[in-house]
C-alpha cells in the first residue's frame, strides 16, 4: 500500500506492485519467473480452450501447495480476474 498526493489530495493506493494484493502479485511473480512453471503455464494455455488460472493450478496439482513464500496457490485472497488475464498474456 502506498500513499501519494494527487491534485492536492492524499490518495492511498491499496494495490501491491500494480496487482490487487500481495497474494495475487506473489503467485503471478512465481509463474512468470520460474522457468519450468512458466513453460507449463504456456503449454496449458495453448492446449486448453477455456483456460483459467484456477484450471492451471488444478492441472498442475498445486491446489494444496504454496509458493516458496508461503502463499497458497488456491488461496481465497487471490484475484482470479487478474490472474486469468496474466495467464492469457502468456501466449498472446
Amino acid at each position: 500500500m502506498t500513499t501519494r498526493i494527487e491534485n492536492g489530495t492524499e490518495v492511498t493506493d491499496t494495490k501491491y506492485n500494480g496487482w490487487a494484493n500481495y497474494e495475487t502479485w506473489n503467485v503471478a511473480l512465481y509463474i512468470n519467473n520460474d522457468e519450468p512453471l512458466y513453460r507449463r503455464a504456456q503449454e496449458y494455455m495453448r492446449i486448453m480452450p477455456r483456460a483459467s488460472y484456477r484450471g492451471f493450478i488444478m492441472w498442475t496439482g498445486l491446489q494444496k501447495q504454496r509458493t516458496p513464500d508461503g502463499v497458497a496457490w488456491w488461496g481465497p485472497l487471490l484475484n482470479d480476474a487478474e490472474l486469468d488475464e496474466m495467464m492469457a498474456e502468456l501466449v498472446s
